[in-house]
């Protein structure tokens, strides 16, 4: 983030001392660089919450229908907002954000709106976080309820903590309490959300259990407060937890039985198919490098290529059925965003006249060797398979890529 005054190019660290600490914080709004869902969509969300006047679950800021249209698009459809009797002259076409399958989406806006627990489960980079943000901001309006679930996460970052130097001032008080976002989700009636719960200790975990089931919070040290003499937080209708885990983190910190009953579970998959992940790399590449003020270059067929090649090493099949050694990297959507983010960002800023293609052999061999040395033989594999055989079929652009293959090394 920006300073408290706007900073040419090659000002120094200490440009903006008088701010305050250096200008690391300022009353004037600065640029961010990722939006929260309910900033980017306002405009949407304000549109929705007027195009379906029909009945809510309570606490939320659309209804059912509306938050599966947010999340899923309108299809192209221009929405008119109002009623035919009575009509705003407001229309939109909401686009799609979330590429998935629609039931997937309805079914977990059924269990947010009986205020049961949802699990969102999956490979990394299929956009679990991404559907929990979108579902949180259209439900309550409000993404930033949110637990990072680490092998550090404490007990407190899900139920409360305190503020000692009131807490020694005055005592245990609702003015020391610190509540976590878990707990203010329950006191507003919110979507609270936990991001890789699986990466939780379990004695962590199991704090969700009583609060999932019995919708309280117990606060013992209110009980013989002045100001609140129950010591126990109630959820206010509306309140429910949203949380995530990577198939990848099975065993990390195995949930309990108890807990799992607390949730319902929903898969969230990679992308069926080639030309709308390839589409998505495209969209989010783009907007990726518009941030910085660049213009995405990189030609269809080159992405087309570079997507191929993720799903083929993703599956464990190419597309012609050829049998692919997987790697142990995970080969997702999210990874093929950000080499193509990578190969946009070259041809931007290193203009050098070279095809962007003869970066792709680079950029995959830095992703797949993330975790396993041995990966760097199965992408060898891959060459020496599919990538030799499309090239010797013919096609111009596999046959450069063949042509690289001692990039690799």
């Amino acid at each position: 983030m920006s300073g408290g005054r706007e900073k040419g190019a090659g000002s120094g660290a200490g440009a903006d001392e008088s701010a305050g600490g250096g200008g690391v914080l300022s009353e004037r709004p600065a640029r961010r660089q990722i939006e929260l869902a309910e900033d980017r969509y306002a405009r949407e969300l304000a549109f929705l919450a007027e195009w379906d006047r029909g009945p809510r679950p309570p606490g939320w800021r659309l209804t059912p229908r509306a938050v599966v249209v947010f999340v899923c698009g309108s299809g192209g459809e221009v929405l008119r907002a109002g009623t035919e009797e009575e009509p705003s002259g407001r229309e939109l076409v909401v686009a799609r954000k979330f590429v998935g399958d629609r039931a997937l989406v309805e079914r977990c806006v059924v269990t947010l709106a009986g205020e049961r627990g949802l699990l969102l489960v999956g490979e990394p980079g299929t956009a679990k976080s991404m559907l929990s943000e979108l579902l949180s901001a259209a439900v309550c309006g409000t993404s930033g309820l949110t637990v990072q679930g680490t092998a550090g996460t404490t007990e407190d970052q899900v139920r409360y903590g305190w503020n000692y130097a009131a807490l020694l001032a005055k005592g245990p008080s609702r003015a020391a309490l610190v509540p976590s976002p878990v707990l203010t989700a329950m006191t507003r009636g919110a979507v609270a959300r936990v991001e890789e719960i699986t990466r939780c200790l379990p004695e962590v975990q199991d704090a969700l259990v009583s609060i999932l089931s019995e919708r309280r919070m117990a606060v013992p040290e209110l009980a013989d407060s002045a100001d609140d003499g129950e010591g126990t937080v109630h959820a206010v209708p509306g309140f429910t937890v949203i949380a995530t885990a990577n198939l990848r983190d099975r065993g990390v910190s195995e949930m309990s039985a108890a807990l799992k009953r607390r949730f319902n579970f929903e898969t969230v998959g990679p992308i069926a198919d080639l030309d709308t992940e390839t589409a998505l790399v495209r969209a989010q590449a783009t907007a990726a490098l518009a941030r910085g003020g660049a213009e995405f270059t990189v030609d269809q067929a080159v992405l087309e290529a570079l997507v191929t090649a993720f799903r083929d090493l993703r599956g464990g099949r190419s597309a012609e059925g050829w049998e692919v050694e997987r790697p142990s990297t995970v080969m997702s959507t999210a990874e093929a965003v950000h080499v193509a983010t990578s190969m946009g960002l070259a041809a931007a800023y290193l203009p050098d006249g070279r095809d962007p293609l003869r970066t792709l052999p680079g950029h995959l061999l830095g992703t797949v060797r993330k975790d396993d040395p041995a990966d760097h033989a199965r992408l060898l594999g891959y060459w020496d398979g599919p990538v030799r055989r499309r090239a010797e079929q013919g096609a111009p652009l596999w046959r450069t890529l063949w042509e690289l293959r001692d990039v690799l090394g």
